[in-house]
């Protein structure tokens, strides 16, 4: 149910970002070869809704069971013991995930925050374009555990 509700706002949130970009980059390509004088701001626009359309899209992947799946071990092995698999592979995302996006993007954020960087031409603080790599991070776990559980109460 929360699972579902976290689905639902990052569908709308992601749906946001889309169109913010489209809406800059459809800027960009008008100022420069309509108006002759291309816009300076509408590049960073671009660039940072990529980043939190890249982030927030794995995690909205994760928490409706359609990331990647790369299977390197025989289906044989994994029909003998499909739970201990898969509690290998979920933790593997969620320790990723944690010590990766959530443990490294707090630092980063922390950096420029201490560093008062801001972007180049929105002057905003990088911390806040940063900030959606902890976040992504810290749904991806939680994502993560709730497939964990969700699919141990199957085997059952």
């Amino acid at each position: 149910m929360i699972r579902t509700a976290i689905n639902n706002v990052l569908e709308k949130v992601l749906i946001a970002v889309i169109s913010i970009m489209l809406i800059a980059v459809v800027w960009q390509v008008i100022s420069r070869y309509v108006l002759g004088a291309p816009s300076t701001l509408t590049d960073e626009v671009a660039s940072f809704s990529l980043i939190w359309l890249g982030l927030l899209g794995a995690a909205y992947a994760t928490g409706k069971e359609l990331h990647l799946a790369i299977d390197l071990i025989p289906k044989k092995i994994i029909a003998k013991s499909p739970t201990l698999f898969m509690g290998v592979v979920t933790f593997s995302i969620a320790v990723f995930a944690f010590l990766v996006m959530v443990i490294g993007g707090v630092r980063l954020c922390w950096l420029t925050y201490t560093l008062n960087q801001n972007s180049a031409a929105l002057e905003i603080p990088l911390a806040f374009v940063y900030a959606v790599l902890p976040l992504s991070g810290l749904l991806i776990v939680y994502f993560s555990l709730d497939i964990y559980v969700k699919q141990r109460k199957a085997f059952k």
